[in-house]
């Protein structure tokens, strides 16, 4: 076989600056193939041959992509966003996904202050009343930004640099992030709140810089707006779906949002008809925050960067479903790492308070493999659930930092009666601490096997009520009852009782989503002190 022949082959399927075409061509060890315009249909019958492929939003890596992806080691998305790729199915198969998250900060932080400037005074308004042929000077007044509160809700890399420009016009900054430390936001300037709602009724203008989750889907919606004050601006560079749509319509038809600037929306593109293109006081753009040429320079350099450095066998960089390790020595510590992460889920969403501290401690077998990546995938699983930006395997410990989370990484040789054992401790500012213990059974499946002082054997998977009961009788019954009366069905049940007549819980691992509602009519049931849903 001659040498051209033995090349890897890397499809580029996306438009893409030119340097990501460069940085690939010029390395001389593969046949780089640039066709932006494949269609889904020839995707699916030609990927087989290609061990690299880097996309952006447009094209769709399904699980009939990957079925028919032979040889595929990695895909780069040029972006931040990996939601245009199905990363369980890839995981499944051992392909890499990463992306690369930094590219377009400044980008986003530009557009966002930029639709703040014109939302203040009334730029986009005055321009189209120009348009017209008017000249309406004394109805066209804007205000000034000097002095105003901005609300910032996620205060990642973004939500930061968004701080300091509007900082430079002599705003007041107060934010909302749950893993920033209260130290960490002083040094920024920001004065930190410990829930949205805080933000939204201090703030003049309110921007919003989280990842689109269960959690902050509808963030802005109905009931914060209510609580904000009287002709509050609203902006939106981060995702569609952030800030409730209905719910600003409706502000802004009453009058209590004075105006709003979005960049993303619930559906893209944004429909002919839709109720926002219909108010003056509205600045929409299409989805522009990180079209820059230097944003799309940055990602698209980033990006052929890591997948070179991937297919040299070099290093894994900004993954969102692999650490930063050889092929062979992440096949066999792979069960650890899910393990780890969804160890590192489960505790975050149950204990209560900012988390100063996490206390990583290893025994037994596991000691034998690395422990570094399997500490960074217990990491990003606490950080996950609340995380204002991505968090991946490269740069959990950079976010864990950046927010004054101090991680300690210990190891005993005692794993009690299991052959390993992985225990997270997260210690808060205000003394409260909460111990859990995982291990695998069977080499594959997770177990929570101890919850503080308790024995327990809970399945860390998909959906888990929680329940904090008072040890009485009935009550689990009851609780039972009311959640299969919603029509959920309960797959496995953990009790755990810390003393009789006592605190104890329960965990019902359950099939399907758990509104708000059922949530508040467990917490009236007789005996049941709280209910909460984790998701694993």
């Amino acid at each position: 076989m001659s040498p051209a022949a033995a090349k890897k082959k890397v499809l580029i399927s996306d438009k893409m600056s030119e340097e990501a075409v460069r940085i690939l061509q010029e390395s001389g060890e593969f046949d780089v193939v640039y066709n932006p315009e494949i269609s889904h249909e020839d995707l699916i019958k030609d990927i087989g041959q290609y061990s690299a492929l880097l996309i952006r939003s447009r094209t769709t890596v399904d699980k009939d992509v990957l079925a028919n992806a032979k040889v595929l080691e990695v895909i780069g998305r040029a972006g931040v966003g990996v939601d245009n790729v199905d990363v369980a199915e890839a995981t499944e198969r051992g392909i890499i996904v990463m992306n690369t998250p930094d590219g377009n900060t400044l980008s986003t932080a530009e557009h966002t202050i930029t639709m703040m400037l014109s939302q203040a005074r009334r730029i986009a308004f005055a321009d189209r009343t120009m348009k017209e042929g008017k000249w309406e000077k004394k109805g066209i007044t804007g205000v000034e930004m000097f002095g105003k509160t901005l609300g910032i809700c996620g205060l990642g890399r973004i939500g930061r640099e968004v701080a300091v420009r509007a900082k430079s016009f002599g705003m007041r900054i107060v934010g909302y992030d749950p893993y920033l430390s209260k130290d960490a936001a002083e040094k920024l300037g920001i004065e930190l709140m410990a829930t949205v709602d805080e933000v939204v009724t201090e703030a003049d203008m309110l921007t919003v810089h989280t990842p689109l989750t269960k959690d902050t889907k509808g963030m802005i919606g109905a009931a914060q707006i209510a609580k904000a004050k009287k002709g509050v601006m609203i902006i939106n560079c981060a995702r569609g779906g952030i800030v409730d749509e209905a719910a600003l319509v409706e502000g802004l038809k009453s009058g209590k949002v004075g105006g709003a600037a979005l960049d993303v929306f619930e559906t893209e593109p944004l429909a002919a008809d839709h109720p926002l293109r219909q108010f003056p006081n509205v600045t929409l753009t299409p989805h522009l925050a990180a079209s820059t040429t230097e944003a799309q320079e940055n990602v698209a350099r980033d990006v052929a960067l890591q997948v070179l450095d991937v297919l040299r066998g070099i290093v894994i960089r900004n993954a969102v479903n692999a650490p930063s390790v050889d092929a062979e020595v992440l096949k066999r510590i792979r069960p650890y790492l899910t393990m780890a992460e969804q160890l590192g889920k489960f505790t975050s969403q149950v204990i209560k308070g900012a988390v100063t501290k996490l206390e990583v401690q290893f025994s037994g077998a596991i000691m034998n493999y690395p422990q570094e990546p399997i500490t960074v995938a217990a990491l990003k699983g606490f950080l996950e659930p609340a995380a204002s930006q991505t968090v991946n395997y490269v740069n959990a410990r950079g976010r864990a930092k950046s927010r004054g989370l101090e991680v300690v990484e210990t190891k005993t040789s005692d794993p009690g009666d299991f052959t390993s054992l992985v225990t997270l401790k997260a210690s808060t500012a205000e003394g409260n601490t909460l111990t859990v213990s995982a291990t695998l059974f069977g080499n594959k499946q997770v177990r929570i096997v101890r919850f503080d002082d308790v024995n327990t054997e809970i399945n860390p998977v998909g959906r888990i009520i929680m329940i904090e009961n008072v040890d009485k009788p009935g009550v689990i019954g009851s609780a039972a009852v009311l959640i299969g009366k919603h029509n959920i069905n309960i797959a496995e049940m953990d009790l755990e009782r810390f003393e009789e007549g006592g605190k104890a819980m329960a965990f019902f691992q359950v099939d399907g989503e758990v509104d708000d509602k059922v949530l508040e009519e467990l917490r009236q049931l007789p005996n049941i002190v709280n209910a909460s849903v984790i998701s694993c």
